[in-house]
This record gives C-alpha cells, structure tokens and sequence, in this order.
C-alpha cells in the first residue's frame, strides 16, 4: 500500500519518469539502508500517509541532525492531522536518536503544507541551491 502514496507524491511534485525508481527507494526503506519510514493508517487499516527521513551527522552541533525528506498525505485526510502526527513520530525518533533538530524543504507553491509546517517549525532564511549530477 506504500506505492501508491509514493506515487501520489511524486505526481504532486511533477517528478518525471526517467527519474521515478519506486523499487530502489522501497529497498533503501526495507533493508534500513539510513532511511526510515513511518506510515499513518486509517481506523480501517489502510496506509494515508507517508513520511522518509534520515539522520547524518551535523558540522555545526556535537549531535546528529534528521532530515525529513518526504511527507505525504491522500488529499482526502488532509486537514485531519495526519500530516502533523507523522512529523510528531519523525521528532519522536529523532530526540531517541538525540538530535539537536529535525528540519524539512518544500515547494514554495505547496502553501497547505507550510500553513502546517508554521504551526510546528520556524521557517530560516536560507535558499536551496542543487546541481544536478545525473547526466
């Protein structure tokens, strides 16, 4: 039931094909290849959300920092705190693991999930620069 809540993400996100590997990121998730996942399940059992997120060590604190690299709900539970509970289990995790924080990107376009994301994080003043090496 993970595949197509991943697919809805990267659907969201417009990804192209060439670049979608759904079988790759399923073993790095399965095998703990350093990322993690944690899902959200309806009453009846059936997965509504998804969250990966991984832990690196961090040059500017003595502890370990977590990235969360993808959250994301079916449209029809969004609003119901689904999103907002994975975050609590990726923090859960990450002060276990005693990080000194847990930070998330998101499409700046994506306004329903930063109402969210002000509720829970500060938002800092920093661009994101990325350099594609995949050619």
């Amino acid at each position: 039931s993970w595949l197509p809540i991943w697919s809805g993400y990267l659907d969201f996100y417009d990804v192209s094909a060439e670049k979608r590997n759904p079988s790759d990121t399923w073993h790095r998730l399965v095998d703990r290849d350093h990322i993690y996942g944690l899902g959200a399940f309806s009453d009846s059992g059936e997965l509504v959300g998804i969250t990966h997120y991984l832990f690196h060590a961090d040059t500017w604190t003595p502890d370990p920092a977590c990235y969360l690299q993808d959250l994301f709900t079916r449209a029809d539970v969004r609003g119901q705190g689904v999103g907002r509970a994975l975050i609590a289990g990726v923090v859960a995790n990450a002060k276990a693991r005693r990080c000194s924080r847990v930070y998330w990107m998101t499409g700046t376009e994506n306004e329903v999930a930063m109402k969210l994301y002000d509720t829970v994080a500060s938002l800092v003043p920093f661009a994101i620069y990325e350099l594609d090496l995949t050619d």
